[in-house]
């Protein structure tokens, strides 16, 4: 199993950090370079507690398809998603806020665990690792770029915070 963790430093408001990570559009324009669509469950807009999104993407040249449900949610502070079904034996992603005075200290805790035994363990070590974390590294690139600009409406509806 490969565990990641990564901290982003946002100068946001903790509900706008909390919301760009789980909006389905945000995540697919942070995954425009695979083809990221959302086929089934929420398609649209901001998935919640007991949901669950099917996204269908080209990674290393081959369609998959990736189910996950939110199975944890403590907002703004906490959410976490697991595979249902999917290309891993596991795959959990915890997403934890916290409000710094103007800043957001999101970290991400990611784990996976890939099919085929021993195989897959060479998997991870050679090649998984990396491309897992340049996802998520362009995930919460984009989900900051957003929350520091005003771009944020373009996803999230303003009057959520009025």
């Amino acid at each position: 199993m490969v565990k990641l963790t990564l901290t982003t430093i946002i100068t946001a408001d903790i509900n706008v950090c909390f919301d760009l990570s789980r909006s389905i559009d945000l995540h697919k324009i942070s995954t425009k370079h695979t083809n990221e669509k959302a086929i089934a469950g929420v398609v649209k807009g901001l998935i919640n507690y007991k949901e669950f999104v099917t996204w269908e993407a080209v990674h290393f040249g081959v369609k998959q398809k990736l189910s996950t449900k939110i199975t944890a949610f403590e907002k703004p502070s906490f959410f976490k998603d697991e595979q249902i079904s999917g290309p891993f034996s596991e795959l959990g992603h915890e997403h934890h806020f916290e409000q710094l005075g103007d800043e957001v200290k999101m970290t991400d805790v990611f784990r996976f665990k890939a099919p085929f035994g021993v195989i897959g363990r060479l998997a991870e070590v050679i090649f998984l690792k990396r491309y897992m974390s340049k996802l998520l590294i362009k995930r919460n690139e984009v989900i900051k770029d957003y929350a520091e600009t005003n771009k944020w409406k373009e996803v999230i509806s303003e009057k959520r915070y009025l």
